[in-house]
């Protein structure tokens, strides 16, 4: 029987709980329920949502033609602009963007009035367009150190740097340091949020105290898979899986100490039953 340790911090945070939550909710009202893209990056529990009736809009010509029912915004936000359709249309939605989120929008939407802004994170992300969104003036997305590396600053020109919330923390330092070196004349806000990075911190230090550590995420989700790659570099057996039936651990070696966290979009169950099967079965 192998040893099992699981991370306190594994699965939904505060603000994907709450989205699910409301969704939830909603789907049980007996109206038309949509939401603008997934409700987060997890396939099971969008699933879910659909077989209550829930739809899931993709494009904004999808969301302009919602005649009745109710939007809701997602918890990775959305643009200005999006919120200003709905409210020209007379859509009726419930935001429930992250707090964590929020408070970068409102940042951003502050200090692009005399700043550019400069946001560390995915440019393909949903969170990050909808960042981009709320920016004034000219915007610079940098996804890793050697973006970073290549930024050149503008003369006489003042920046303010923020981070998608769940970035990478120690990457994250290594790029304003080296931002720091070239640019004078920047706020830098570290938005990565609280949970995010304890998220991240705990699951390093598992990883180095087990043979095998597994991480609980939807492919398309970027705090998972950030988590995978903080695990890996601290051990070498480590695996990424959606559910238990992705599980393949190899045969006929012992697997010793095993570690599991999982990304904020993990449902509960789901880590109940790979933490089961690896500590009944192995």
């Amino acid at each position: 029987m192998a040893k099992v340790i699981t991370a306190k911090t594994a699965g939904f945070c505060f603000g994907v709980k709450r989205a699910v939550d409301k969704a939830f909710e909603l789907s049980e009202s007996g109206g038309e329920i949509y939401t603008f893209g997934p409700v987060i990056h997890n396939d099971e529990v969008v699933g879910k949502l659909k077989e209550k009736g829930v739809k899931v809009l993709n494009t904004e010509e999808e969301l302009a033609a919602v005649k009745s029912g109710t939007v809701i915004l997602r918890s990775h936000g959305v643009s200005r602009h999006i919120i200003e359709l709905l409210e020209s249309n007379g859509i009726d939605y419930v935001d429930v963007t992250c707090p964590f989120v929020k408070r970068i929008h409102d940042i951003v939407d502050k200090e692009s009035l005399t700043r550019q802004i400069i946001i560390v994170g995915n440019p393909d992300h949903p969170e990050v367009q909808g960042i981009m969104g709320w920016c004034r003036s000219k915007t610079h997305v940098i996804r890793d150190v050697a973006d970073a590396a290549d930024f050149k600053g503008e003369e006489g020109v003042s920046y303010c740097l923020v981070s998608q919330t769940t970035f990478n923390y120690k990457k994250f330092e290594e790029i304003v340091e080296i931002l720091n070196e070239k640019l004078y004349n920047t706020l830098i806000v570290n938005t990565i949020c609280n949970a995010t990075e304890k998220h991240q911190a705990e699951a390093r230090e598992i990883a180095s105290m087990v043979d095998t550590m597994i991480v609980i995420g939807d492919v398309k989700s970027s705090n998972s898979r950030k988590l995978f790659e903080i695990c890996r570099e601290q051990c070498d057996q480590t695996y990424f899986i959606q559910t238990l039936k992705d599980l393949r651990l190899p045969g006929g070696t012992s697997v010793g100490s095993v570690g599991i966290t999982a990304g904020a979009s993990t449902p509960n169950n789901i880590i109940e039953e790979v933490q089961n099967y690896v500590r009944d079965d192995i």
